[in-house]
C-alpha cells in the first residue's frame, strides 16, 4: 500500500499567515504541520509516499522534506496542484504514482494521537473497496458526516446544515485503485469542486465501505480554533505516539459489504 498526503490549497482561512507560505508548513508546537500526517503514515508501515502540494510556496516542501530522511524514507515523492479544485481533485494527480495499488490517503492538516496501524492492517486484509475512520466531534457541520443504520453507513453528508450523526469523517481514506475511475466520474459540487464525500458514497453505493471509529484525540488544523486547539493538544499529549507504554488502539470494525 501506497501512501498520499493531500498538502495543497490555498488555506485562506488563516490569512495573513498563509499570505508568506503554505498552511502545511506552519509549525504544530515543535514540528511543521506536514510531519504529522507524514509519520501517520510511517507508522502504519507506508514507507512509498507521494506529497501533493500547490500555491507559491511548492518549492519550500522540497526544501523541507528532501527525501525524507527525517522519517527514515529513502525517498519522497511530489507532484502540483494547480488551484484549488477540491479534495478528490488533489488526489486524482496520484494515479501515475499509485500503479493499480491501494492507497491510504491523508489530508495534510489532520493530526491525530495515536495511530492507524489497526485500520491500514484491516484495510491489507479486506483487499477491495474503501476503508474511512470516523470521530465523535460536537461540531459536525464542519466536516462530512456519516449516516448509520444497524451498525452500516448508508450515507455521508458533507458539511452539512442539520447533521444525521456526531460521527465525522476524518481526513484518512484508504482505497483500492478504482478511485480513479471514480473520480473521473465525478461532477463539481455547489462550490464549485470535487468531493470525497462523493467518491465515499459511491463506494457505499458498491458495498464495499467499510469504518472504523478512531479511540483518541483528532483534530484538523485549518482554521485558527483548529490550529489552536492542535498546538495544545501535541504540547499537552503528544501525537503519533508509538511507545509501549502507549499502545495505540483502535475500536473494533464495523463493516459494511464486505
Amino acid at each position: 500500500m501506497k501512501g498520499v498526503v493531500l498538502a495543497g490549497g490555498l488555506g485562506s482561512r488563516l490569512n495573513p499567515l498563509t499570505k508568506v507560505t503554505n498552511k502545511h508548513l506552519l509549525p504544530v508546537y515543535d514540528k511543521p504541520m506536514v510531519y504529522y500526517p507524514i509519520q501517520t503514515l510511517v507508522n502504519a508501515g507506508i514507507h512509498d509516499i507521494l506529497v501533493v502540494t500547490g500555491g507559491k510556496n511548492a518549492g519550500e516542501f522540497l526544501r523541507l522534506l528532501g527525501n525524507g530522511k527525517d522519517f527514515g524514507l529513502k525517498h519522497v515523492n511530489y507532484t502540483y496542484q494547480e488551484g484549488e479544485g477540491g479534495i478528490a481533485q488533489a488526489l486524482g494527480l496520484a494515479e501515475f504514482f499509485a500503479e493499480g495499488e491501494s492507497i491510504c490517503v491523508i489530508l495534510g492538516d489532520n493530526i491525530i494521537e495515536n495511530n492507524v496501524c489497526h485500520a491500514a492492517d484491516d484495510f491489507r486484509k479486506q483487499g477491495r473497496g474503501a476503508k474511512i475512520i470516523l470521530t465523535q466531534v460536537s461540531d459536525a457541520d464542519r466536516f462530512g458526516v456519516a449516516e448509520i443504520r444497524d451498525t452500516r453507513i448508508i450515507g455521508i453528508e458533507e458539511k452539512p446544515k442539520r447533521p444525521k450523526s456526531d460521527l465525522a469523517v476524518i481526513g484518512i481514506y484508504f482505497y483500492d485503485a478504482t478511485v480513479f475511475e471514480k473520480i473521473r466520474r465525478l461532477k463539481p459540487s455547489g462550490r464549485g469542486e470535487l468531493e470525497i464525500t462523493d467518491v465515499n458514497n459511491f463506494y457505499i453505493e458498491e458495498g464495499t465501505l467499510t469504518y472504523d471509529k478512531l479511540e483518541g484525540w483528532w483534530t484538523d488544523a485549518g482554521t485558527f480554533e483548529s490550529l489552536l486547539r492542535a498546538n495544545n493538544l501535541v504540547a499537552e499529549t503528544g501525537a503519533n505516539k508509538m511507545s509501549p507504554d502507549r499502545e495505540p488502539r483502535l475500536v473494533a470494525p464495523k463493516e459494511m459489504g464486505r
